[in-house]
């Protein structure tokens, strides 16, 4: 029997702070495992007890701004000694880096590797003053990379438009069966009144803002709604901020694990993504609909593609919180369409499913392998410039 591929994935932000590219390379390292595959994980992380067996650190990261976000990210001579020691140590097939236009583990590896590497892009725009300034130095790294994934259609124009390269669309995946088996957090349930919000609560392109603001002409109508809020952020700012009439409508949770997660969406009649901007997918939507919980989210155009132009979810128009307060209101009044949303949420979320994409994406490891013939397994770049290189960033 021939011996499985042993692969190798970099998660360019910190592991154990809640992101949607540490969530999709978890999963889909996992996925591998349980297919049989040997999978090594290397990642910025703060507390190296968090991590999975399968993993291991390159360091702790830093804030830095990128992409209308603030990721946690890494560079330097140490952690670049870290990249190498593991792609000496790790004797990969293949190498995947996320998102190697970042300053941090991606990038060092790419700087680093000899071999077959593929690259996935999440952001729908790459570009940085950090990029711009470094590009003479990186392209040597860049053009080591034999296939590109975009997880949507607006990361991939951003990887023709910036890099000059075409890329496969393979989008972001959920494991459906985690959220399908989840039940709601204690206390909490479907009960015709209650809104489920789960993200970064002071990230404005999120959207709380926009929820809250809804809120209480929501009430108007549904004297007894209210918001379970779930997410990283200043939980004390967030409540300062409210209207104390509404204290008692709306709990804020905070971070929650990734084992609740799932309960957080189960927790809710609707599950809302009032996100303004600057998303290139939707994952928490298909979360959302994994978890059997319909779907409200604002009209931006990657949330309009992942729920099928509405079909599979309601749509509001972007930052208008009356937009907001009337489509939660109307779909809370009607159980039977928000069954409706049910069922069609989970024909919606069927393809994304890890196990149908993990092998849409062995198919682009054995095309860069060259699976089937005698293959060149990932090494160390020992030239001068790869070197120089490292040590530049």
């Amino acid at each position: 029997m021939a011996r499985r591929m042993k692969i190798g994935i970099t998660c360019p932000y910190t592991w154990d702070v809640p992101g949607g590219v540490q969530s999709h390379v978890r999963d889909l390292a996992e996925t591998y495992i349980d297919l049989g595959y040997d999978v090594s994980v290397i990642t910025p992380v703060d507390d190296e007890a968090n991590l999975p067996p399968y993993a291991v650190s390159a360091g702790k990261a830093v804030a830095l701004p990128y992409n209308g976000s603030v990721s946690r990210v890494l560079l330097g001579v140490k952690s670049g000694a870290r990249v190498r020691r593991w792609l000496r140590e790790s004797d990969l097939d293949v190498l995947h880096v996320h998102e190697p236009t970042a300053p941090s583990v991606s990038l060092l590896a790419c700087l680093n590797a000899d071999g077959p590497i593929v690259a996935t892009f999440h952001t729908m725009n790459p570009r940085s003053r950090f990029l711009s300034a470094a590009r003479g130095v990186l392209q040597p790294s860049f053009e080591k990379i034999r296939a590109r994934i975009a997880v949507s259609e607006a990361a991939r124009r951003t990887v023709v438009e910036h890099l000059g390269v075409d890329a496969i669309l393979i989008p972001n995946g959920v494991l459906v069966r985690t959220f399908a088996n989840a039940g709601p957090l204690p206390g909490y349930g479907p009960d015709g009144r209650t809104i489920a919000f789960l993200g970064r609560i002071d990230e404005p392109r999120k959207g709380l803002a926009v929820l809250l603001a809804a809120l209480p002409e929501l009430i108007e109508r549904v004297p007894d709604a209210r918001l379970v809020v779930a997410g990283p952020g200043d939980v004390e700012h967030v409540r300062d901020g409210l209207d104390p009439a509404l204290l008692d409508r709306v709990d804020l949770l905070g971070l929650v694990s990734a084992e609740d997660k799932p309960r957080v969406y189960c927790s809710g009649d609707i599950y809302c993504a009032p996100n303004t901007g600057q998303e290139s997918f939707g994952i928490v939507l298909l979360e959302a609909m994994a978890a059997g919980t319909p779907v409200v989210s604002s009209d931006i155009a990657a949330f309009r593609r992942v729920l099928d132009g509405g079909r599979a979810g309601k749509l509001f128009r972007n930052g208008d919180a009356s937009s907001l307060a009337t489509v939660l209101a109307d779909l809370l009044a009607d159980s039977g369409e928000r069954q409706r949303l049910v069922e069609a949420g989970r024909e919606v979320v069927a393809p994304y499913d890890w196990p149908v994409l993990a092998g849409q994406i062995l198919q682009v490891y054995e095309m860069v392998t060259e699976e089937g013939t005698a293959r060149r397994r990932v090494g160390v770049d020992d030239s001068a410039g790869s070197r120089v290189a490292a040590e530049a960033v």
